[in-house]
């Protein structure tokens, strides 16, 4: 789907707030049925999730994009995704991607019908990432301010559906002080809008300066939020021009703010303790540590959602997620012992 087509399309947004209240009292069932798995304030940053996995030192989830092929070849009905990452994978959270709500009428029966399907396979949704919107660093003000007011029916999604956030980007253009300033003027005023209806907004490493673990941490510090954070991806550190940020530090300097961790994958090993590699845009093959990632990520406080994101090609998606799905597996009995 053609997000302009969705925007049509969908229960059009003037305020936070207008689609929950548009929904009346089943938004609100649903929305306090979801309390605990979308509480991600400040006191609880990662979404309830701890509350899920229970003496566990994180919970999966399956970011959608996972399966893009699978939904725009027509082999996956994206209502069903809910169903698949319970049935086929046994996954009991999801990300959704606002670019693969296809040309389905995306209103309110659309999102009650997806909120159920979640429902029936007791299946959270965690967040929406959503792409194409504008730039939320954009020089000019107005193009800044339409930006904001069109993420404004991704908010309103997003809490209909019981998820704890909605992923940004941070693009704009300029040299460092006012790429971060305009970025975080944009960041601030969107969070500000999704505070009112307890959504955070996270940013996540998605190429050029955002993939500058330092720059982007400087944001988070300008914006000063607490509904503000990031998604580190552990796969996303091209910052153009063929030059590669050291993922591991990037990692380490946006784990303080993280409200949700993307286990991105390209290629990995019949054994869970690998070796596995990642790639870049242009093919290039590195080797990636994936425990000394996950010790990161638990070192900085985490216990919430990761996210599987997988983006390989050397095997299929379901089978990409199954493989993704060991690691973490493999990982949490491997670190239990040493994070309990």
């Amino acid at each position: 789907m053609r997000r302009r087509d969705f925007l049509k399309q969908s229960v059009v947004a003037t305020g936070a707030g207008v689609l929950v209240a548009a929904c009346g009292d089943a938004a609100k069932d649903l929305k306090e049925g979801y309390a605990d798995a979308r509480s991600g304030g400040a006191a609880d940053p990662a979404g309830s999730a701890a509350a899920m996995t229970g003496n566990g030192l994180y919970a999966i989830s399956l970011a959608q994009w996972s399966l893009h092929r699978a939904i725009r070849s027509g082999e996956l009905d994206p209502l069903d995704f809910a169903v698949a990452a319970r049935q086929e994978f046994d996954i009991g959270g999801i990300e959704y991607v606002n670019g693969l709500f296809t040309d389905r009428r995306t209103d309110e029966e659309y999102l009650r019908e997806l909120a159920k399907r979640a429902t029936d396979n007791d299946v959270t949704s965690v967040l929406i990432m959503c792409d194409g919107e504008g730039r939320i660093g954009d020089p000019d003000d107005a193009a800044r301010t339409q930006t904001i007011d069109n993420h404004r029916r991704w908010i309103d999604a997003a809490s209909f559906l019981g998820c704890h956030s909605i992923r940004v980007n941070a693009q704009s253009e300029g040299d460092w002080d006012t790429q971060k300033a305009l970025a975080a003027d944009g960041l601030r005023r969107l969070t500000e809008v999704a505070a009112e209806q307890d959504i955070n907004v996270i940013v996540e490493n998605h190429g050029g300066i955002s993939s500058n673990g330092a720059w982007l941490a400087e944001v988070m510090e300008t914006v000063d939020h607490p509904r503000c954070g990031t998604l580190p991806d552990f796969g996303n550190w091209d910052i153009g021009d063929g030059e590669q940020y050291d993922f591991y530090q990037g990692t380490e300097e946006l784990m303080p703010f993280a409200k949700a961790v993307s286990f991105k994958t390209h290629i990995l090993s019949a054994d869970p303790e690998g070796p596995h590699f990642r790639t870049d845009w242009a093919g290039t093959r590195y080797p990636i540590d994936f425990e000394r990632l996950m010790r990161i990520t638990l070192d900085a406080g985490y216990r919430g959602w990761v996210g599987i994101e997988f983006e390989g090609s050397e095997v299929d998606e379901y089978e990409g997620i199954r493989q993704s799905r060991a690691v973490l597996e493999h990982l949490h009995e491997k670190l239990k012992a040493d994070y309990a």
